[in-house]
């Protein structure tokens, strides 16, 4: 943290209003706090937590609809309005920082943020890797997707080719787990955009990704891709996550301002913005 170095000027116009040369100077003067009712506590300062805080939150870059940039060049997204409600809800001020995934996660554990909302799936291989989750805030499946004029329709048409992934994600795994049983390969890709574009370009057969981000990105980015019936997960919950117990009362905050905007109808707004 940059310090700022005092000057202290002695002359002798100020003689009269410093007790001599060398004294410390007088405290800069700040407002007054407005007054409050006996024995009531004055407000905390809108955004802020009691201590002042600011939290550190890091995300992914490109996840549509939950991180992406829109057409005025605004960092938008499912993710990104439901942090903003949650943290409206419980009062607290924070800085969302748009990484990338592999990024964002290195950030959070090794302490350079606070916690990571990327679309996150809650899953046991990250929880005994010292992810702390929240509650499930959404529900998402995985699916393959196939070029707009690929005639692939079934795992078993994937035998001999190879499929794109995204490292480190939970669709990475669902191709890893079928990949001895239907005979393809596995190509790991560090973004979503380049892993599309490798199926465009015919270089793989396929591609796993989460089926909601697929569905929008294909729709708003007019992509030569289909998803085909039949071929995606069971599904598991994306949650907002932590790597520090020192950060639990930011889960806390978390937990309970999902609670609340779920409760009083906000949640469902988010979600329609995006989805609907």
């Amino acid at each position: 943290m940059k310090k700022s170095l005092a000057l202290l000027l002695c002359t002798t116009v100020l003689a009269g209003l410093l007790a001599g040369c060398g004294s410390d100077p007088a405290p800069a003067s700040t407002p007054e706090a407005p007054a409050t009712e006996e024995g009531a506590e004055a407000p905390e300062a809108e955004g802020e937590t009691a201590d002042g805080k600011k939290w550190i939150i890091a995300t992914d870059t490109v996840f549509k609809p939950f991180e992406y940039t829109n057409e005025k060049n605004e960092f938008v997204g499912i993710d990104v309005d439901i942090l903003a409600a949650v943290a409206e809800d419980q009062g607290f001020e924070y800085e969302l920082q748009s990484l990338g995934w592999d990024a964002a996660v290195i950030a959070v554990q090794t302490g350079q943020a606070d916690a990571i909302i990327a679309g996150a799936t809650i899953k046991q291989e990250r929880i005994d890797q010292g992810w702390i989750f929240s509650e499930g805030y959404f529900d998402a499946t995985q699916t393959f997707v196939v070029g707009a004029d690929s005639d692939i329709a079934s795992f078993e048409d994937l035998s001999g080719k190879n499929v794109a992934v995204k490292q480190g994600t939970a669709g990475a795994d669902f191709a890893n787990s079928l990949k001895d049983e239907y005979g393809f390969t596995v190509t790991v890709f560090e973004d979503s955009p380049t892993m599309y574009q490798d199926v465009i370009l015919g270089n793989s057969a396929a591609c796993v990704e989460d089926t909601p981000i697929m569905a929008a990105s294909i729709k708003e980015g007019d992509l030569a891709l289909k998803i085909p019936e039949g071929m995606e997960s069971e599904g598991a919950p994306y949650g907002f996550a932590i790597m520090d117990t020192a950060d639990q009362e930011l889960l806390d905050m978390f937990n309970a301002g999902l609670a609340n905007i779920k409760a009083n109808g906000k949640y469902d707004e988010i979600l329609d913005k995006y989805l609907k």
